[in-house]
């Protein structure tokens, strides 16, 4: 496998697309009428469809890795995401992050690692 989209249900895709263009930086890939692909990096996408909504999403979670923890939360808060859980260190994890919601109620995390070289291969 060489790329993944993950999909999700929004209630207007306009509204949504919006949302992740300007608070996530993302860019956009396609356009398919009802749905959308956005764009991280070379080999991460974001499916974005019109749709009834699930009646509930357990275990659902957009996980964005990001230097500037900080800044993306805030840019995500500035295009209508709800704050969750203000940016923290998880000694568990040994990460920096934070929970929000879109306005759709998706639930995303911003992390960093503390380990810049976490998705090396171990050797």
């Amino acid at each position: 496998m060489s790329q993944m989209i993950t999909w999700i249900r929004v209630a207007d895709v306009s509204q949504a697309k919006s949302f992740y263009l300007e608070g996530l930086g993302a860019r956009l890939v396609l356009e398919q009428g009802d749905c959308c692909i956005l764009g991280y990096g070379d080999s991460a996408f974001l499916g974005l469809c019109t749709r009834p909504p699930p009646r509930e999403t357990p275990g659902l979670l957009l996980c964005f890795v990001e230097d500037d923890v900080d800044a993306r939360v805030a840019a995500l808060v500035a295009a209508g995401a709800t704050l969750e859980k203000a940016p923290a260190d998880n000694l568990t994890y040994r990460i920096y992050h934070a929970f929000l919601r879109d306005p759709d109620g998706h639930h995303l995390e911003v992390q960093r690692f503390w380990d810049a070289e976490w998705s090396q291969p171990s050797t």
